[in-house]
């Protein structure tokens, strides 16, 4: 999807206010095991780590990275969907990550997800009807066969779909169909907090942006809460008010969307960026490309210190020894730049790119 040309949503103004899900130290690791039939562990995957941030109220946080850089567990370990190893999920003063899945079912009314694949995220033996009105069922909000045959269909309609097609089976659905219909499952129980884990990377472009308004609709309509995982920065663009971005399992900047696409301070940040095709020809021309060399490190053995060392263009060519023995040995911290702007990185320099 390319970028749009205006400059997208506008930034949300500061707020006082508690924020919907905080998130504080999370980190998860999965154990590696030897092959036979006494697998021993040999390692962990580190597949998140250390990760801090907020989403405010009707706020739209996206979570951008490299395929494998740990977005997908992180949406996960937010929902306990999968535990985490160690770390804080506070949601109305509760941890999620001690929570038992009993105590989590009254809970799940207000944090839903919606999966990546809108192939596999649907049981192709159920009725669009049966999908959407399961969460009702589970949490006793069904109702009378009327009243609940009703909210189904009020359901499908709030996300563009004929309610007359409700007896059909989801192979008859397309790929943007489909994801609606996981979206209203999704809404079925007037959640507060919606996961979005790339919900649109699956669908042709055309269809992408129909799926982004829908959200941004529902959005204003119904006062939610996104997490929008995403690789594509010129949809995070379009549909965030802010931005973290990760690498190799670690949040390496957060900034408010549109300030981030002016000043990237960290160099992973900037090389994504500028990897963004650009609509005008002649600016596209004469922009600056930041190519990153070899690839990502295996999160079994991740660098020491930074952990994009191993790729830095900055670290490869305009450090010192000293330097680089800073960048080796230490492991940068998220440092306040100003106006809500966070990067991790020993020699972080703002570059516009856009």
């Amino acid at each position: 999807m390319t970028a749009p040309t205006s400059l997208g949503k506008p930034e949300p103004e500061a707020t006082k206010a508690e924020p919907v899900l905080s998130v504080r130290n999370l980190v998860k690791h999965f154990p590696v095991r030897s092959r036979g039939l006494v697998r021993r562990k040999i390692g962990d995957v580190h597949a998140v780590c250390d990760v801090s941030f907020d989403l405010n109220e009707r706020e739209t946080l996206g979570l951008v990275g490299e395929s494998g850089c740990g977005k997908t567990t992180t949406g996960r370990v937010l929902l306990n969907l999968v535990k985490a190893t160690s770390g804080q999920v506070m949601y109305q003063g509760k941890d999620l990550t001690k929570m038992s899945a009993s105590d989590m079912r009254p809970l799940r009314r207000d944090l839903q997800i919606v999966f990546q694949d809108p192939f596999a995220s649907l049981d192709p033996r159920m009725t669009i009807n049966e999908i959407v009105a399961e969460p009702l069922r589970i949490h006793g909000q069904y109702g009378s066969s009327e009243k609940g045959r009703g909210q189904v269909r009020e359901l499908l309609r709030t996300v563009g779909l004929n309610p007359e097609h409700g007896n059909r089976y989801a192979h008859e659905f397309s790929g943007g169909q489909r994801q609606r219909i996981g979206i209203a499952r999704a809404l079925a129980l007037r959640p507060k907090v919606l996961v979005l884990d790339e919900p649109v990377s699956a669908l042709d472009v055309s269809i992408q942006a129909g799926v982004i308004n829908l959200l941004e609709d529902l959005q204003a309509e119904l006062g939610l809460s996104y997490l929008f995982i995403s690789h594509d920065l010129s949809v995070i663009r379009h549909i965030a008010d802010r931005v973290a971005v990760m690498y190799l399992g670690r949040i390496v900047e957060t900034a408010p969307v549109e300030q981030l696409f002016r000043t990237a301070a960290h160099p992973y940040t900037q090389a994504l960026i500028s990897a963004i095709p650009l609509p005008d020809p002649q600016k596209e021309r004469t922009r600056k490309r930041i190519l990153l060399t070899g690839d990502v490190p295996s999160p079994v053995n991740p660098p020491s210190g930074c952990r994009f060392r191993s790729r830095c263009p900055k670290f490869a060519n305009e450090l010192s020894e000293g330097e680089r023995q800073k960048c080796v040995n230490e492991v940068p911290a998220l440092v306040d730049r100003g106006e809500g702007h966070r990067s991790a990185c020993h020699y972080a320099e703002a570059m516009k790119l856009i």
